[in-house]
């Protein structure tokens, strides 16, 4: 078990780990998509954020139908982010600094163009026929049950090759690997392994309780009308229980197979992304033999800034694993940004603060996606700029996720805010401008500096990198919650309304923002404000 190192915490249990989508963090030569040699170029910028380790998202060769989640090889580096020895660079670069490096890995489906999909689909006989999911049709031709797709309509193809259907959980380009296969777990195993032999310390595995099909093919029943949605921000309609095309109590089973592989190699991690109910979440990490850990959806998709939100999280979670050290974030590149999504469609440095101390001082490995440190609102995107195939779908139902792919805004009174000499892949958006780095940089009141100083308190309070986590009722609309470790207690108050309130507390204040006053026992918090307290 990787849990425990000589007496010691795993590393990433206390780890602030900040996601890079990489297309758009820096462009070098000037073709508008990030690259590898941007990324090393501002691993300074990253070290003095105060990040212990990088989640960087896809950079393997892609026909990018989504954007790298399309792999057509999992065992190199696409051309335009770099070679692969250039990613040797990158990891010697951030190992020499003290930084942990995190890959995305895309096991659950390849892309079209992946040379086992190009084998399969010749014929029924060749060695790589049953390495994806393949079905006959109906007596009537349809397709072999009611699969729906998370991009919309049925997740079966038909190909003229094998006069047969395939699945694809996503886009059509995205076939779906068969892991009842022991050749294809063999093979994505060794994917892990090729990774972590060139020095790679974890991974976070892409859609991770979709790896394991029903193989009967049973229907999924259907949502009942009241917890149907239709389009939404990102999102197909959801009309069904997932629970023969995912999240299949064989799944389990994938998860530990990777831990085995990550226990070959010392002090590696692995976490997974589940789109499921947080209570859930026990069936596939948290024990010796599952993934270490994890996150779900909760925060993610969630439009409620409310006490409850945060609360129910840690009561679900915890309550079907009380030792279970969760992953928690707020945002990342498939969601609305945090500001926008709790902010009522607007947003604010100091709501983009109060968002930031709180992923700060919650119990589990913090997820930080790039820009959310500059409190970077969502993008509203032309038409004639979108990419994602969500929003290329079903605008303007649904913008799709380019809204929070958007290039990192970097230097004043550049072109594209110097993240490329070129035409970038997405726009700049104008709300971006004057949040850049360079002018956060100037600004010692900036959501920058903030998130710099709130990240230094977590990493030196043991109370609130390690410590137990207790929510308390308040008055309205104010989240309570005391940290706990080793006879130290931090109390840490958040205001989330926009109007101010009065709570009693005693003790020292720590760490604050736009707190009113303290007296005589009461503190008046005002709008989206929040403050850590010793008690």
């Amino acid at each position: 078990m990787n849990d425990v190192t000589g007496g010691q915490q795993a590393w990433w249990k206390g780890a602030i780990v900040y996601q890079i989508y990489p297309r758009s963090f820096c462009d070098t030569n000037g073709d508008g998509i990030g690259d590898l040699a941007g990324l090393r170029s501002k691993l300074d910028y990253v070290e003095k954020l105060g990040a212990d380790a990088l989640w960087l998202s896809p950079v393997y060769p892609s026909p990018d139908r989504d954007y790298g989640y399309d792999v057509s090889d999992y065992c190199d580096i696409d051309p335009k982010f770099g070679t692969l020895a250039e990613f040797g660079m990158l990891v010697k670069d951030l190992h020499g600094r003290g930084l942990k490096l995190i890959l995305d890995q895309v096991l659950s489906h390849t892309s079209d163009q992946h040379p086992w999909f190009q084998e399969s689909l010749l014929s029924r006989d060749n060695a790589k026929k049953d390495w994806y999911v393949w079905a006959e049709a109906k007596e009537d031709g349809t397709v072999p049950n009611n699969w729906l797709s998370a991009f919309g309509g049925a997740a079966w193809s038909w190909h003229p090759l094998r006069r047969q259907y395939y699945f694809h959980k996503f886009l059509r380009q995205q076939p779906k690997l068969n892991f009842h296969n022991k050749d294809v777990v063999k093979a994505v195993m060794d994917v892990l392994r090729f990774w972590l032999e060139r020095g790679v310390d974890g991974f976070r595995l892409d859609v991770a309780n979709s790896f394991v099909h029903d193989e009967k093919l049973t229907d999924n029943p259907p949502l009942p009308m009241e917890e149907r949605t239709f389009l939404d921000w990102a999102h197909a309609p959801r009309l069904q229980r997932h629970i023969h095309d995912a999240n299949t109590l064989e799944n389990e089973r994938s998860m530990r197979e990777v831990r085995r592989v990550m226990d070959e190699y010392e002090g590696s991690w692995a976490f997974g992304e589940f789109s499921e109910e947080p209570k859930r979440l026990p069936l596939y990490a948290g024990e010796p033999d599952k993934l270490h850990t994890g996150y779900t959806f909760h925060f993610l998709e969630s439009w409620s800034f409310e006490p409850a939100t945060f609360r129910a999280y840690y009561e679900d979670v915890l309550a079907a694993v009380p030792d279970l050290w969760p992953c928690v974030t707020f945002s990342n590149h498939d969601v609305i940004r945090t500001v926008t999504r709790w902010g009522g469609g607007a947003g604010d440095d100091e709501l983009a603060k109060l968002c930031l101390l709180i992923l700060l001082t919650l119990r589990g490995t913090v997820l930080m996606y790039q820009g959310e440190e500059l409190g970077l609102p969502e993008a509203d995107l032309a038409r004639e700029d979108i990419k994602d195939p969500v929003g290329d779908l079903y605008f303007p139902f649904a913008k799709g996720r380019d809204g929070c792919r958007t290039p990192m805004p970097w230097e004043e009174g550049k072109p594209h805010a110097g993240f490329t000499s070129g035409k970038p892949w997405l726009p700049m958006p104008e709300s971006h401008l004057t949040r850049s780095v360079e002018a956060q940089e100037k600004d010692l009141t900036s959501v920058l500096h903030f998130t710099r100083a709130a990240i230094a308190l977590r990493k030196s309070d043991a109370a609130l990198t390690w410590g137990a986590i207790r929510f308390e009722e308040g008055p309205d609309g104010v989240l309570i919650y005391e940290r706990a470790y080793e006879g130290e207690k931090r109390r840490c108050l958040f205001n989330l309304t926009r109007e101010a309130r009065r709570v009693p507390a005693q003790g020292e204040v720590l760490f604050q923002t736009g707190v009113g006053s303290l007296s005589e026992g009461m503190l008046e918090l005002g709008a989206h404000a929040g403050v850590v307290m010793k008690v």
